[in-house]
């Protein structure tokens, strides 16, 4: 294994390339009354109350003068594991708002079926709709001016990674969940979960690869935030990437852009790095340089 930590990409030229076994059993469950229940809550003190959510837009609305609208029913996963939100927090996703204003739904039970999805993602995409973020939440060092996770007790623990049915393996659960918010529509969650991805360390190589190719596949090609995130990482870990059997293997498997896309960003590394060494130093005051 290998550390991961690194600061999320800040910039990476978009135009310079082209578009063990676990349950996967979710840490918290939701209720009708609160939508999220309070074993997670009491776990979390100092988040936003649930009667506040980032919208898609990303600004604040405040749900507490909201008349209080109809239990929706949501059978999440290949386990049908049964969650539960009100109408009016869902609708702030345009994916729900689409299902619920086209009754595209048992309109009678108001029961909503997620199968390919997986419960311990949409209870995050679900914590994050009543709370504007996900356990375990981001905070700003003001000192360092840089985000961090929350410090958490020993037992408040959490796996950075998820066991996902569609690969049969694990997969980091931030990248995951960046691709359920492309689904929903939820750019705030994205940008939330994409701050998250460089924040855990000790991820085996195997798992981020698997990631990105995940990531490449759920992901659409106007959309390179995630894509170059991942890109950026490899380069970075080269040294680690280059000895990976994992790696070698992926790349003679194919079947994604990820590589393509790589090839074309340590290019462009290299000439960044050829450009520097050849423009002349500016000597400081006095001829010193």
């Amino acid at each position: 294994m290998f550390s991961t930590r690194y600061e999320p990409v800040q910039h990476v030229r978009s135009k310079s390339f082209s578009k063990g076994h676990r349950s996967g059993k979710s840490t918290s469950s939701f209720s009708k009354e609160a939508g999220i229940s309070k074993r997670r809550s009491e776990s979390q003190s100092g988040r936003r109350r649930a009667g506040t959510v980032s919208n898609v837009n990303g600004s604040q609305a405040n749900f507490d003068n909201s008349p209080i609208s109809a239990i929706v029913t949501l059978v999440v996963g290949q386990e049908q594991r049964i969650f539960a939100a009100h109408e009016h927090v869902l609708s702030t996703s345009p994916f729900f708002l689409n299902i619920l204003q086209n009754q595209m739904f048992d309109s009678q039970t108001k029961k909503i079926s997620l199968p390919d999805e997986e419960p311990e993602i949409f209870s995050s995409v679900l914590e994050y709709l009543y709370k504007g973020d996900y356990f375990p939440r981001l905070v700003h060092n003001k000192k360092r001016n840089s985000w961090e996770m929350e410090q958490l007790t020993e037992e408040a623990r959490h796996d950075a990674t998820i066991y996902h049915h569609t690969v049969d393996g694990e997969l980091l659960k931030d990248t995951v969940i960046y691709c359920a918010a492309e689904k929903y529509g939820l750019d705030e969650l994205k940008r939330v979960s994409l701050r998250k991805q460089g924040l855990q360390s000790g991820i085996q190589a195997s798992i981020i690869l698997s990631s990105a190719r995940y990531a490449y596949a759920h992901t659409p090609d106007t959309d390179s935030k995630l894509r170059a995130h991942y890109l950026a990482l490899i380069i970075r870990c080269r040294s680690t990437f280059k000895k990976s059997g994992t790696m070698q293997l992926e790349m003679l498997n194919g079947g994604t852009q990820l590589f393509f896309d790589l090839f074309v960003a340590m290019c462009n590394h290299v000439d960044d790095l050829s450009s520097a060494a050849s423009t002349p130093r500016t000597p400081r005051s006095g001829g010193r340089f």
